[in-house]
């Protein structure tokens, strides 16, 4: 994904850092991302996040809040309120640039801060928080013995993710003041939650409590037993998948029309892991998957490989070859199961030079139904005339056999 590094304003006109994550294709809409406590725009979970919504057409800011990152300013002199102000800045900036937001994402206190920022935010749609917390005050729990000396010095350094954070008393009093319930039952926008149940940081009832402080439409999706920051490269695959599928109901990602000689648009592959073999791909803004390699060859075996698609392209094909015939027959034909191997593997294939060997594809077809034996026999040469068969047999072998 093409990503440009931009500056702008926040709330107290320090230079805040962010990345704009574009599409490659088309953009269909906008969304803007805010990370964790003491986090950055650069955390796995958010780099992620961003790469998956740009496959499917939604270009993504992801800032670093005052005084983090690359951000200006000091930390110490930052409150939960600031926060929020640098929000509707990110918010402004991109709507100067004609790309108001139409998504708010916020990860933990990030996720607090987009459900306190998204009333003043009018172009938003959808509100989208992973891991946060429905009280800000929260967040003081990790001060622990320090919040006696920040009361009494109005600042005190603290220990959090072993890095050293000053942590000015401004910040605990507007945190601890801060109640979300009211601008939670307001927000007027769908609303998904992301909560694990297994978050030591931000209890499981935190989700619980903002989801029922919400009014519909709202959505509450587990992460199962990932951690807080969604380290794993799965947790935030997940976490990603989910918030795509979930975002196409209530923003219009309306793809404009393919291109001439492509009546079916155009399939883009982005690499999602270059230390690895994880693919995204996407057919437009509505339909999104993944492509690697089996652990054994050096992938991890979270999509099909690319001969895996040649055969699923070549059963899809296939099922829906016999069913146009049989429904136009109106043959008895109650369900269909094609079963295809095929005897290349592609990692071993990638590293074979100059060697010419032809492709087998073997079927297997079950056919379910009080069908003749006529008809099985017919709807067996019916599956040769799939299209995709057809494209494939001109350099390939595809045996095909009826199951029993």
């Amino acid at each position: 994904m093409p990503t440009d590094r931009i500056t702008f304003p926040g709330h107290a006109g320090h230079e805040l850092a962010a990345r704009l994550d574009r599409p490659e294709g088309p953009h269909l809409a906008t969304a803007l991302f805010a990370h964790c406590f003491t986090c950055s725009k650069d955390i796995p979970a958010a780099r992620r996040i961003a790469a998956r919504l740009s496959a499917m057409g939604v270009a993504v800011l992801r800032f670093d809040f005052t005084g983090l990152g690359h951000s200006g300013g000091e930390f110490e002199n930052t409150t939960f309120s600031s926060n929020v102000g640098d929000l509707e800045a990110a918010a402004a900036w991109l709507k100067d640039q004609g790309m108001a937001p139409d998504i708010l994402i916020g990860h933990s206190l990030g996720g607090a801060a987009v459900l306190r920022a998204a009333g003043q935010i009018e172009s938003a749609k959808a509100v989208v928080t992973i891991g946060a917390p429905f009280d800000p005050g929260h967040v003081t729990h990790n001060f622990g013995d320090a919040l006696e000396t920040i009361a009494d010095n109005g600042v005190a350094e603290v220990n959090l993710g072993g890095r050293p954070f000053r942590i000015g008393q401004a910040f605990v009093e507007d945190v601890v003041a801060e109640k979300l319930e009211g601008s939670i039952g307001k927000l007027n926008r769908a609303l998904l939650v992301l909560h694990a149940p297994r978050d030591s940081i931000v209890g499981i009832e935190n989700a619980t409590q903002i989801f029922m402080a919400a009014k519909h439409p709202k959505s509450f999706v587990t992460l199962d037993d990932a951690d807080h920051l969604i380290t794993r490269g799965r947790d935030a695959e997940y976490a990603a998948s989910v918030i795509a599928a979930w975002v196409g109901r209530y923003v219009a990602l309306n793809a404009p029309a393919p291109p001439i000689g492509a009546p079916e648009g155009v399939i883009r592959v982005v690499e999602a892991d270059p230390k690895g073999f994880l693919q995204d791909i996407s057919d437009g803004p509505d339909h999104h998957l993944l492509a690697d390699e089996p652990r054994a060859y050096g992938g991890t075996n979270r999509g099909l490989s690319p001969y895996g698609f040649i055969s699923s392209g070549l059963g899809a094909c296939t099922s829906m070859t016999i069913r146009m015939y049989a429904r136009r027959k109106g043959w008895p034909l109650t369900g269909i199961r094609v079963d295809v191997t095929h005897d290349k593997v592609h990692a071993q294939d990638a590293e074979t030079r100059g060697v010419e060997k032809i492709d087998t594809f073997r079927r297997e077809i079950t056919l379910m139904g009080d069908l003749d034996e006529e008809q099985r026999a017919k709807l067996l040469e019916i599956a040769d005339k799939c299209p995709v068969h057809r494209t494939l047999e001109q350099s390939s072998h595809i045996e095909t056999v009826l199951a029993a």
